[in-house]
């Protein structure tokens, strides 16, 4: 396991050297450099910060996600709106939150969300659990999320290891190996309970974050503005770019699967997907083959045409989507259960997945 070096080193930022050179027979350690940096350097008016709540905490840890900042807060401001406290989010349907998470995908995160509001308000009569153990068996709160929210949201000292602080260990220690893998991830939760500073665990904790997000970036690292950049393994051997080790590259397995817009001129009929699996809870139009999508809503189309297809890659594989446009007569009715007859001017942002969302929109175009 790489160990800490302890030297005399200069902080790049002035004001951050100025603060970690007051006593120099100390060598600032990576914790302390790190938080110094934070205050002075780091992020502080994002909409989540600023706050002890536990639930704007854990909406924002959610969010963030396999998601980036700009793309979350828009987003996070929208569904606190709706949802407002942890118990509105609770009594709430679950259509209702699919919707407003409708274009950030990883639908189980809005599942898992509702879930958890739930056994919050059920379980524990809506106060949050405050520590890391207890928060991590909640649905959808894992280990480096509990960690966050307990020490944003309680002052608790827990170790995070989300994507950007997994990059931000493997290349200031040269750790070797796929983070991925099960050895590699051990060594590094251990290094990340290792480097846990006795106090300040908020700005530790968000100045990993903000490192991680806005200068150990994944390609071009600013590692002259680093705070840690004298003791990184990876800058002083020039492997920046090589770690943390990539993925073992697979091709992802190609998917194909047929989408019938039914539109009677000014509305669209879409379909609700079943609570689990892909697109959970969201509406979509019906899928399958046009004419036995047709025949099993009871429904003739009185002009129809292949739309361009429309590719779309998830984690584990692409789909193709092959989407028809069916014109029927108006005023037919959805007698059907799950189906919804939607506005065509408002049904892209009617709790549709992103790459119907496109198709609908040229579809309005088209038709507008």
């Amino acid at each position: 396991m790489p160990t800490e070096k302890r030297r005399i080193i200069r902080a790049p930022h002035p004001r951050v050297e100025a603060d970690l050179s007051a006593d120099l027979s100390i060598t600032p350690t990576f914790a302390e450099r790190l938080i110094a940096w934070q205050k002075i350097a780091g992020r502080h008016d994002l909409p989540w910060q600023q706050t002890r709540d536990p639930y704007r905490i854990w909406l924002s840890e959610i969010m963030l996600q396999q998601t980036q900042v700009g793309t979350v807060i828009p987003y996070f401001q929208r569904f606190l709106s709706r949802f407002p406290t942890v118990q509105a989010l609770a009594e709430a349907p679950l259509e209702a939150v699919i919707e407003h998470w409708a274009g950030l995908g990883y639908y189980a995160r809005a599942r898992n969300l509702h879930r958890c509001a739930r056994e919050i308000v059920a379980v524990h009569a809506g106060k949050w659990p405050n520590s890391a153990s207890q928060l991590s068996a909640l649905p959808g709160i894992g280990r480096s999320t509990a960690a966050a929210i307990a020490a944003f949201a309680f002052g608790q000292r827990a170790a995070i290891l989300d994507g950007n602080v997994k990059r931000v260990l493997c290349r200031q220690f040269a750790i070797e190996g796929f983070p991925g893998q099960s050895a590699v991830d051990r060594e590094l939760w251990a290094l990340a309970e290792r480097l846990l500073p006795a106090a300040d665990i908020e700005s530790y904790t968000q100045g990993l974050m903000d490192l991680g997000a806005t200068v150990c970036t994944r390609s071009r690292p600013r590692c002259e503005i680093c705070p840690v950049s004298p003791d990184c393994q990876a800058r002083l051997s020039g492997r920046q770019s090589a770690l943390p080790t990539p993925r073992p590259r697979a091709k992802l397995p190609e998917r194909r699967a047929g989408f019938v817009f039914i539109c009677d001129g000014t509305r669209l009929l879409l379909e609700r997907r079943p609570p689990s699996g892909l697109w959970g809870g969201l509406l979509v139009p019906p899928e399958g083959e046009a004419s036995a999508v047709l025949a099993r809503l009871g429904l003739i189309d009185q002009n129809r045409r292949n739309l361009k297809p429309l590719r779309h890659a998830f984690t584990h594989f692409r789909l193709t989507l092959e989407p028809v446009l069916c014109i029927v007569s108006p005023a037919v009715a959805a007698s059907k259960p799950g189906l919804h007859w939607v506005e065509l001017v408002g049904a892209a942002s009617a709790g549709v997945p992103t790459p119907i969302r496109k198709l609908i929109e040229q579809i309005a175009g088209e038709t507008g």
